[in-house]
């Protein structure tokens, strides 16, 4: 199961880097509580839809993984994102972690940045 998760969580990191959302969005349980510092949790597939499609301050970048680990229903990354935020190039080091559901969607994340908010 947790290879599975983790291939799961490989598979975000390309298909959000390509922009592509539909593949983003199947990856997440319809509840999805996503939490970031700073921020209002987003609650829910279409809340989540709404901000990468609208609202993701973070554009026409890339994720390098540095160390991605899994235990149980939960996978750790630990990585760098280099790209823009409005307007500006920008890299950052970000701590995520992902918690799966029985069925094998992500149904909560949380995301933690060496910046005060992205």
């Amino acid at each position: 199961m947790s290879q599975s998760n983790k291939d799961a969580v490989r598979a975000y990191y390309t298909a959000i880097d390509a922009e592509e959302y539909d593949t983003v969005f199947a990856l997440f349980d319809e509840s999805i509580v996503y939490e970031r510092p700073g921020q209002e949790n987003i609650r829910n597939i279409d809340a989540l839809k709404d901000f990468y499609i609208n609202q993701r301050p973070l554009s026409a970048g890339s994720h390098e993984i540095h160390s991605l680990t899994s235990e149980d229903e939960t996978v750790a990354v630990r990585g760098t994102f280099s790209g823009v935020q409005a307007d500006t190039a920008v890299s950052f080091g970000f701590a995520d972690f992902f918690v799966f559901n029985e069925t094998g969607l992500i149904e909560r994340r949380y995301t933690y940045t060496d910046r005060d908010t992205v």
